[in-house]
């Protein structure tokens, strides 16, 4: 073995780690960390061929890349017999399951905690605080706010916690003081508008509120940095704060799924650190910490000659998903469902114009005396938590709500209905929105989702928003949830 079989790898800063090697090794390094991003063929720099579509993980001309894939590089150099050797050590401490019990039981003694933690959220606060950094995968409902407190409670250092929305700024602001702390004197919160100096120790923001800021300086006062969903994060926004935040030491992602693609993992983890797997939804029902949950998943189907219209005239996917969510029958249909219905209910849509107004104003007008709340984007984060509050209270509202305000985070126990109103795809969005759901409540110990799915195929031909469903029945399974296929004549 020599030198040039050895690659010596040195910490720059709470970003970056410097791997020193033989040009032709850092060739290899440069290809092993180049992905593809899925559908980069769709995006207009591609289409314009000002980008190939490819990340590059390893600088080839600093021969640096994220730190958080220092064992991604350990495990290349172990592929092709490569020594590895740390010029600087990376961090890491001893603290088992013992250590964060014993932590937990003092911060409670101290008045700083009110709840008892559960055996996995003890074993992800363990795992974080010992790897120093780390992408912590724990599904929805399964409490990653109290694993975010106990963090931020531990390490008593200069905080920034990020966020995907104002509305989830107030939340976890909200649930610190639940946890026992006085967070009007410890948390300052950022979002449109808001003052971003601070001398508290903890800030809560949106990243939409921070990824402009120019001063590297303001970004350099925080040591520990959480990033809660940090799925939904955009990638260009979340590389801009992650790497401005050179002190950040102490790294840690939540996020409740992953979309399954390889280049989306490697850059959470390169920022953040190694994902490691909390626990499971299945798991959580299993032990009781979660609602039962189950799935009743309506196929409507359409008449023989609407099918065969729709095949000749809705063959592109925008076209049949305009088609969809402006039917008047189907909007009638989950009208009808959702005034049937006991309990609190939430109604998730897609679009606000084409959809979520004539939904909202159907249910409402129709709905006598029941609470009927329409959220949508311009609805503002603390009139989204107030109306939270209030559904909390019900036990018969219904929330006329779109998927991006309400499908991820936000923290709802009390309700007993999920109605996808909008077909659609994504692994992520279906398990947040499912989330929604699981919650236990005082009044609640069972959840229903209803997937509203379309069926408008002829002869061999299947449509976009069926096929998507089938996706969806493949995240089912995957997940184990309890789910029934009925099917209804539309117009019937």
């Amino acid at each position: 073995m020599t030198d040039y079989d050895t690659l010596v790898v040195e910490r720059v800063d709470a970003v970056h780690i410097k791997v020193r090697c033989e040009r032709s090794t850092a060739m290899e390094l440069h290809e092993h960390f180049t992905f593809m991003v899925p559908n980069a063929r769709f995006h207009p720099l591609v289409k314009e061929k000002v980008w190939d579509g490819k990340i590059r993980l390893f600088n080839l001309g600093s021969q640096t890349i994220y730190g958080g894939l220092a064992s991604a590089v350990e495990e290349f150099a172990s592929e092709r017999g490569y020594q590895i050797q740390y010029k600087t050590p990376l961090e890491s401490i001893s603290f088992d399951l013992h250590d964060a019990t014993q932590f937990c039981v003092d911060l409670a003694a101290k008045g700083g905690l009110t709840m008892q933690p559960r055996d996995y959220q003890l074993k992800a606060f363990s795992h974080a605080v010992t790897n120093e950094r780390c992408v912590l995968l724990s599904p929805t409902a399964s409490g990653k706010s109290f694993i975010i407190y106990l963090l931020t409670m531990y390490y008593q250092k200069k905080t920034l916690i990020v966020v995907p929305t104002t509305s989830l700024v107030h939340q976890l602001y909200s649930d610190f003081q639940d946890y026992g702390l006085d967070a009007s004197k410890y948390c300052h919160k950022i979002f449109s508008g808001q003052d971003k100096e601070s001398d508290r120790p903890i800030t809560i923001t949106t990243w939409q509120s921070i990824y402009t800021i120019k001063d590297k300086e303001w970004f350099k006062q925080y040591q520990v940095v959480i990033g809660d969903e940090a799925h939904l994060f955009k990638a260009t926004s979340l590389t801009k704060i992650m790497t401005n935040l050179t002190n950040a030491n102490h790294r840690f992602g939540f996020t409740g799924t992953l979309d399954g693609s390889q280049t989306h993992e490697l850059v959470l983890s390169g920022l953040f650190g190694p994902v490691h797997k909390v626990t499971t939804t299945s798991e959580l029902i299993e032990q009781k910490h979660l609602a039962g949950f189950k799935i009743k998943a309506i196929v409507l189907e359409y008449p023989e000659e609407l099918k065969k219209w729709a095949a000749k005239n809705l063959k592109l996917y925008k076209n049949e998903i305009q088609y969809v969510v402006e039917n008047n029958a189907r909007n009638e249909f989950i009208k009808k469902l959702c005034l049937s219905l006991k309990g609190n209910t939430l109604v998730l849509y897609q679009f606000v114009e084409r959809q979520g107004k004539p939904l909202y104003k159907k249910i409402s007008d129709d709905g006598g005396d029941r609470k009927v709340f329409f959220v949508h984007g311009g609805v503002e984060g603390k009139e989204r938590d107030d109306i939270r509050y209030v559904v909390e209270q019900e036990q018969n509202a219904i929330i006329v709500a779109s998927y991006g305000t309400f499908s991820t985070g936000v923290n709802i126990k009390n309700i007993h209905n999920i109605v996808f109103a909008s077909p659609f795809k994504s692994k992520v969005k279906n398990l947040q929105s499912i989330g929604r759901g699981l919650r236990k409540g005082n009044t609640k110990d069972q959840a229903v989702l209803y997937d509203i799915v379309d069926d408008m195929s002829w002869k061999s031909r299947k449509n976009h928003v069926l096929n998507h469903f089938h996706e969806r029945v493949e995240i089912y399974n995957s997940e184990k949830f309890d789910y029934k296929i009925y099917t209804v004549k539309l117009g019937a």
